[in-house]
């Protein structure tokens, strides 16, 4: 019988919205030291850059169980009274990320078809990169320059990141390559383009079982 992973939802429902330079919530520790010990030998195996659906990898059933938390009501319903949503029918997107490619991390805002974008960020703060400021997520002020942003946010100690998406939502990060455990929610429109990028979603899990992903 495993331990599950309890999220800090307390720390979340009190975290102020920051509106600079667009709405979003950032909750430090939302997985706490002792889980975050836990999942960091239960991290699956991935070594191709690239988001992955959990059917596409083996989880442990610790990675598991926090995947299905992470889908869960409580989740949705804090969000949703955090930034005045109405997520009650939104379907969601999960992917995990284990490493980060030279190309990754370029300015760019998400698609229209995700209402909301969730990060967990599953690495260990000892990382000598992340001091530099290399694969820390920055909230940018426009879509054209890296350096001028209003808030970074370091990929560690299972920090989580919200925020609803919009035409000014522009965020990356300084070139980081190496290991960088991100799982991304999103709470998606019910249009025909989100549909279709669902679709996209489940056909990835099928085709992304490769050898080099375990």
């Amino acid at each position: 019988m495993i331990q599950p992973v309890t999220p800090d939802y307390a720390a979340l429902e009190a975290a102020a919205v920051s509106i600079a330079p667009f709405a979003h919530v950032v909750v430090p520790h939302f997985i706490g030291p002792d889980d975050l010990h836990a999942l960091a030998a239960s991290l699956p195996d991935i070594r191709s850059g690239g988001s992955f659906p959990p059917q596409a990898l083996t989880l442990s059933p610790l990675m598991a169980q926090l995947v299905r938390e992470l889908e869960g009501p409580r989740l949705r319903n804090l969000i949703a009274r955090k930034f005045a949503l109405d997520l009650d029918t939104a379907p969601t997107m999960l992917t995990l990320r284990g490493r980060t490619r030279a190309k990754d991390g370029r300015i760019h805002r998400d698609s229209d078809s995700k209402r909301v974008t969730v990060l967990l960020y599953l690495n260990a703060a000892d990382d000598a990169a992340w001091s530099r400021h290399e694969g820390c997520l920055r909230l940018l002020r426009n879509a054209h320059d890296l350096e001028d942003f209003a808030a970074e946010i370091p990929p560690v100690n299972g920090t989580l990141l919200v925020f609803p998406n919009g035409p000014d939502t522009w965020h990356g990060h300084r070139q980081y390559v190496g290991p960088r455990h991100t799982i991304q929610l999103n709470y998606m429109t019910n249009d025909a383009r989100a549909r279709n990028e669902l679709r996209r979603h489940r056909l990835s899990a099928l085709t992304k079982r490769l050898p080099w992903v375990a």
